[in-house]
């Protein structure tokens, strides 16, 4: 008859397995981040040095936000680097578990987090707080450092190689650029006349201070829109 572990047992084990384990994925997405901070500002000093003084009314700037934040202007776009402090695991229904890499060790499906935001530079400069911004890619690192993007267009599908995938510092640059590119190629449009027709004393009132009628590159945009998303 097999013998049943005790609580204590159980508790331990699941602390050397776990808690282990999620710490080994943060330091490396500790580390992956601030080697991404180190590219967005070579991308932002490459981009300021090839455009030069063509236009001194477009914005190219990199802005270390702390630990887990950083951010890049680059025209009249803010790209956001959000680090999620948290360790996360795939969904059962994700198609990676059915690939061999996880299959030979499910430890490999627990992976940190980089959010990449896209918000309009004029939101952030005039404080509109009740603008809207994107989540335009996420960044997933497991253990091994192998690495995934999930995200929009090419973000979508240039990064997507699980199971061989190791993230280095040009990863990294190459992940940004294409940010970047996305970002550049994410106009605003018109709101629909309905959305806009009427506004709020307390909406204008507001305007006059802080520009706050609400702006979005899209109005009802959501991640899933274009249909080039991972599973």
């Amino acid at each position: 008859m097999k013998e049943e572990k005790n609580p204590q047992e159980l508790i331990v084990n699941m602390l050397k397995e776990k808690a282990c384990l999620k710490q080994d994925i943060f330091q490396n997405t500790s580390e992956s981040f601030s080697q991404l901070k180190e590219v967005l500002g070579d991308v932002v000093d490459e981009a300021r040095d090839s455009f030069g003084d063509k236009d001194n009314r477009v914005r190219l700037e990199y802005n270390d936000k702390g630990d887990y934040e950083a951010q890049i202007t680059i025209g009249g776009d803010v790209l956001h680097f959000y680090m999620h402090t948290n360790v996360f695991k795939f969904e059962s229904t994700n198609s990676l578990w059915r690939t061999s890499y996880l299959e030979e060790d499910p430890s490999r499906g627990y992976v940190g987090v980089i959010n990449i935001y896209n918000f309009l530079s004029d939101s952030i400069k005039y404080n509109r707080v009740n603008d809207s911004g994107y989540l335009i890619a996420r960044i997933f690192i497991n253990k091994d450092d192998h690495f995934l993007v999930q995200g929009k267009r090419q973000l979508g599908f240039l990064y997507n190689d699980f199971t061989n995938a190791a993230l280095t510092k040009e990863g990294l640059k190459g992940i940004v650029q294409s940010a970047v590119l996305y970002t550049l190629d994410f106009d605003l449009f018109t709101p629909p006349y309905q959305d806009v027709q009427e506004v709020s004393v307390q909406a204008i009132e507001a305007v006059s201070q802080h520009l706050n009628i609400k702006t979005g590159k899209r109005l009802g945009f959501k991640f899933q829109s274009d249909n080039d998303s991972i599973e």
